[in-house]
């Protein structure tokens, strides 16, 4: 029988796994399909992420049990699409808000413009971007007083910054060309990317800040690609401390929520080794103790997904949050 007693306990473990929630902290959710398991990895208490994004505009389905309210999901305008005319974004946007009932209140917008699509970016001119903003995120903006939208993240490359000033420019044309008065296209909060080591991450924070006073930021995707265990562990200790000390730093979203084995910036800057188990790194995000799990460790493979490794108070939490309905375990 689940007595009172332990009732209390499992309710008052479950208080301090919410506890270790930060506002700041949020997934780069990028799926597994050999392991799509793996995303219960980053909801599972206790955790410390607030919100996420994947690229998409539409939320995960795999996180259609968790409420908006618990973990945000922010929809993203990854790029251009074909027909520069088309409002697609917009009329998504518009179904999840009005008709699906998704408290949507932040937006992000154009991944990598200024990067060429074999790395990543959606390598759009400045120009085009202009005119897809207008379609779909002016009036957005329009609609929905209360949304907060984010200026397009651009690389980490100086012609980022170019880039940035040339698509302002063409949005300020395109929606004063029929008035007197000059108008600028709005935003609310000016996300960056960033791989490389401390120094690089917070001059170029520094470089956006002063380029866009008085604006809030998001770090959407940071990490130290490409380096030792150790390094990367105190570029994650170090940037982490930064990034929750600032004020002006709104959000961040460290880039490395899969397995070390298909990771494309190093298997030492992964959150989780080859067998699905989190490392060092991936603990410390979540909130956690560490765990000792070498990224390189593991033997992959079909039959790695399987959880091997949980604590005794993670496996108490999930059982006590089993018994009180919060979680299903089966």
């Amino acid at each position: 029988m689940f007595t009172r007693p332990i009732a209390a306990a499992a309710a008052a473990l479950l208080v301090t796994c919410a506890s270790a929630a930060n506002s700041k902290r949020g997934l780069v959710f990028t799926p597994n399909s050999t392991f799509p398991h793996d995303a219960y990895i980053w909801t599972a208490p206790p955790t410390s992420l607030t919100w996420y994004y994947n690229y998409q505009p539409l939320p995960s389905h795999i996180y259609s049990n968790v409420s908006q309210s618990d973990f945000e999901f922010v929809p993203m305008l990854w790029g251009a699409p074909s027909d520069i005319n088309d409002k697609s974004f917009y009329n998504t946007i518009k179904t999840l808000i009005d008709e699906r009932r998704v408290n949507i209140t932040n937006i992000l917008t154009f991944n990598e413009p200024d990067g060429p699509g074999e790395y990543g970016g959606s390598d759009i001119d400045p120009e085009v971007a202009a005119q897809v903003w207008v379609n779909n995120i002016v009036p957005l903006q329009e609609d929905y007083k209360s949304l907060r939208v984010g200026l397009p993240a651009c690389t980490g490359a100086p012609a980022g910054m170019e880039w940035s000033n040339k698509f302002l420019d063409a949005c300020s044309g395109l929606i004063s060309e029929h008035g007197k008065t000059k108008k600028n296209c709005t935003f609310d909060f000016v996300p960056i990317h960033w791989y490389g080591n401390f120094e690089g991450l917070a001059s170029h924070m520094g470089e956006y800040s002063a380029a866009f006073p008085n604006k809030s930021m998001w770090v959407t995707e940071y990490n130290l690609a490409d380096a030792s265990l150790q390094e990367t562990q105190a570029f994650y200790k170090t940037s982490a401390d930064y990034l929750d000390r600032l004020d002006f730093v709104e959000r961040y979203s460290f880039f490395g929520a899969f397995r070390s084995d298909v990771s494309n910036v190093g298997p030492n800057a992964a959150m989780l080794n080859r067998d699905g188990e989190l490392t060092d790194i991936g603990a410390w995000y979540l909130g956690r103790q560490a765990t000792g799990v070498d990224p390189n460790s593991g033997k992959g493979g079909k039959d790695s997904g399987v959880l091997r490794r949980v604590s005794t108070p993670g496996l108490l939490t999930l059982v006590f949050a089993s018994v009180l309905g919060l979680v299903n375990l089966a």
